[in-house]
């Protein structure tokens, strides 16, 4: 009895895993980049500071905007099944440029070595989201044809 159930919560859970990781990223990615887009992003000091250290020439409301709707876009990518490979680097970039405030402006992520901020266990919690897009790229199929 206990080997039945164990079957079925993990054929269940191996249903639903695909769908709910893509809903988890999409969710996670689109809500963020909406509060961005509509200038309600508790994010938004933070990505100041990190404008203003790596390019002072954008203006930062346009950079939320734009950095808010390129959230927005991943999101939606995350849902539609056959836009892995575009948008995997997509994320890529977008986690690149997540973790740079850990090294960038260490006084707001780190209270002391290895103890984060709030801002910085913000950042740092990325590393899930990583770990989701890796799974849903480790259930691509190999491209059919050779690309030279």
């Amino acid at each position: 009895m206990i080997y039945d159930i164990d079957v079925a919560i993990i054929n269940f859970l191996q249903k639903i895993a695909m769908p709910v990781s893509r809903l988890a990223i999409f969710v996670i990615f689109f809500w963020f980049g909406l509060l961005k887009v509509i200038g309600f992003s508790p994010a938004e000091g933070l990505v100041e500071s990190l404008l203003q250290t790596t390019m002072p020439f954008i203006e930062p409301a346009t950079f939320m905007i734009c950095f808010g709707l390129f959230e927005m876009l991943i999101g939606i990518m995350f849902l539609v099944k056959g836009l892995e490979r575009e948008v995997i680097p997509l994320l890529a970039f977008h986690m690149f440029t997540t973790f740079m405030p850990l090294f960038l402006l260490p006084s707001i992520m780190w209270t002391q070595a290895f103890v984060p901020t709030l801002e910085g266990q913000y950042i740092i919690k990325n590393l899930m989201i990583i770990a989701t897009a890796i799974g849903i790229a480790a259930h691509l199929h190999p491209i059919k044809h050779r690309i030279n």
